[in-house]
């Protein structure tokens, strides 16, 4: 705040004779009420609000537009005080290049550091530090050194790959438009030839075609279009496309604007598509090619700018909007969060406003989308209460390899590649007429204390007794070997189960019978068990018992210990439990017994001709 970035654009305007004799007139009436730097105040072109120019400060976004004869601009100036990240955040996500002013006199401040972050978190590759009031202290060459070093220092742990340094006096046009005499010293470009000239053509991604539907048309039986903004990539007549999340394919038949048929389009071209086939699309869908997609998960990893004045506490409800996509989701854990002075990860239970934290998001459906540093326009979504209908945060998804233990690595090819599958001299179906059976998987999910493990040993010992070749897979034993480097956040459990179901599976393929017992906590984790097994070897069990019935139960004091905040992410505590969306049997452990357990699980084996 007060650094002079509202007068930097008015003098850009004014020394590239883009202002208007009626506008000037206008600025300099009002200076007279309300200017701050005794002439003409020209940071009045853009600060309009009635409570700008009262206080003197920016506090909402304005955009001006301009051209040279080089190029053509669109500068959002946003505020710079703390109460207004928000609104910085917002104007700086859609912008190429950033352009952060320090005051000589003061040097690198928390909030400098706080946007510079936002910036490298919004993936802008090119930054403009522009050293300003260099006039107020006699246009000296070591405070705009020392300013310089200090900046760094801090900016080397970003990763900005283009960081331009510019010592200027917005007030008197000082290496504004025109080089500076008053700063020999400095041999640099001029903030606006800087400008004109930096390269942001390759800073686009035209290699991952992406296309968010946001609209059907169906203006007569005829015609079915799809309607939408090419986030990513090149879209041509002929393409093969595939729609997600359905996986469904087909090819491009036209591509469709106002002015006629094209034959291409690219990045923010605005079209509507139709299709060779007719396949079920809609609003939120997304079309891509089938070699390139992106990940698809409904467990997301993201660090999220906190724009609400109510703190951020996990577990609440909200709307997450991603491209065309709104879905329902909460987040479900607040992994750390970030001190802007020094990057470093912080313990957090709570984001204030401004506040930056890396988090998990847990929704209700999945959405495709790409990391946000590869492909902003799938990576970026905002958080939306669902009661005031108010924007309370802003998210960028991370890499996946930043994970430690992703949902997503259910979809991910092998590391190693080049590797040959080889194939067994015995069949499957030998080993199960030898074995009398098929192989099988048998999924015991609840809450803690609802009776898998006690259900699912007294399955094995019945299986067994009537001839059967079964096993047990528990997950607290998985965690004592295979599992060991896992804990219990989030994505981790998610990553503990995609072991445990390919081990599932193999065991499946030679006909061994296998019952896994897990609190597996996420229904979109459990679908992806599915699909790993296989969905005519896999059965869901829900021990449906009350968490108030599995408390009574806890001998180990789990429960106590998750009230008391020492284990954390704890489901049905301190984290989400999803009641599942489809079983294949369910199970009122609080109701019946474990012979009647026995008894139903038995009758479903029989009933898909799993065993006779």
């Amino acid at each position: 705040m007060d650094d002079g970035k509202s007068t930097l654009i008015g003098r850009l305007l004014h020394d590239t004779k883009m202002i208007y004799e009626d506008q000037l007139a206008a600025v300099e009436r009002d200076s007279v009420r309300f200017g701050t730097t005794g002439g003409v105040d020209l940071a009045l072109l853009t600060d309009g609000l009635k409570a700008e120019r009262e206080q003197g400060i920016t506090i909402d976004v304005a955009y001006r537009y301009f051209s040279t004869e080089r190029r053509k601009f669109i500068i959002a100036d946003t505020p710079g005080h703390e109460q207004y990240t928000r609104n910085m955040a917002t104007g700086a996500s859609n912008c190429h290049v950033a352009v952060i002013l320090i005051d000589a006199r003061h040097g690198v401040m928390t909030q400098t550091r706080r946007h510079s972050f936002i910036v490298s978190l919004l993936g802008i590759k090119h930054v403009v530090v522009a050293i300003n009031k260099m006039d107020l202290v006699d246009y000296d060459e070591g405070v705009f050194e020392r300013i310089k070093g200090d900046y760094t220092g801090f900016v080397a742990k970003l990763g900005i790959p283009d960081v331009q340094f510019i010592p200027i006096s917005a007030l008197r046009g000082d290496n504004v438009v025109d080089k500076s005499g008053a700063m020999p010293w400095y041999l640099g470009p001029p903030l606006l030839s800087y400008l004109e000239t930096v390269h942001i053509a390759s800073d686009g991604n035209l290699a991952d075609l992406r296309f968010p539907v946001q609209y059907v048309l169906r203006p007569h039986l005829d015609f079915r279009g799809f309607a939408g903004t090419v986030a990513s990539g090149v879209l041509r007549r002929g393409d093969e496309v595939m729609a997600l999340p359905s996986g469904r394919k087909s090819r491009i038949k036209s591509i469709v604007t106002y002015d006629g048929e094209l034959a291409e389009a690219f990045a923010r071209m605005a079209v509507t598509v139709t299709l060779e086939d007719e396949i079920d699309v809609s609003r939120g869908d997304m079309f891509v090619h089938p070699g390139n997609t992106p990940h698809v998960s409904a467990l997301v990893e993201a660090v999220v700018v906190w724009m609400a004045e109510q703190p951020f506490t996990p577990g609440r409800s909200y709307w997450i909007k991603q491209t065309a996509r709104t879905v329902a989701g909460q987040i479900a854990e607040l992994r750390h969060g970030v001190d802007v002075n020094t990057l470093e990860k912080r313990p957090a239970t709570q984001l204030q406003m401004n506040e930056v934290g890396q988090v998990v998001l847990e929704l209700n459906q999945p959405i495709a989308y790409d990391p946000y540093k590869i492909n902003p326009a799938t990576g970026a979504f905002i958080i939306i209460d669902r009661l005031t209908n108010n924007t309370v945060g802003a998210g960028m998804i991370q890499e996946h390899a930043e994970r430690r233990a992703g949902g997503d690595l259910w979809g991910q090819a092998p590391v190693a590649d080049r590797l040959d599958r080889r194939g067994s001299q015995v069949s499957l179906a030998e080993r199960e007429r030898r074995l009398g059976q098929r192989g099988a998987t048998i999924l015991l999910f609840g809450l803690t204390g609802s009776g898998k493990a006690t259900t699912a040993y007294a399955l094995e010992r019945r299986l067994f007794d009537v001839g059967r070749t079964v096993t047990v897979l528990h997950g607290p034993d998985l965690r004592q070997g295979l599992s060991r480097d896992l804990g219990f956040t989030a994505d981790e459990r998610s990553e503990n189960l995609r072991r445990s179901f390919e081990v599932a599976r193999i065991l499946n393929d030679t006909g061994v019978i296998c019952v896994c017992a897990f609190v597996a906590p996420y229904d979109a984790v459990r679908e992806k068990a599915r699909q790993v097994v296989g969905a005519d070897r896999f059965l869901s069990v829900y021990l449906s018992a009350p968490v108030d019935v599995c408390r009574e139960r806890d001998r180990t004091g789990a429960y106590e210990l998750a009230d008391a905040g020492r284990i954390a992410q704890f489901p049905g505590v301190s984290a989400a439990f999803e009641d599942p969306r489809h079983v294949d049997l369910e199970l009122p452990t609080h109701r019946i017994s474990v012979a009647e357990c026995i008894g139903r699980i038995m009758e479903l084996l029989h009933e898909r001709r799993f065993i006779e």
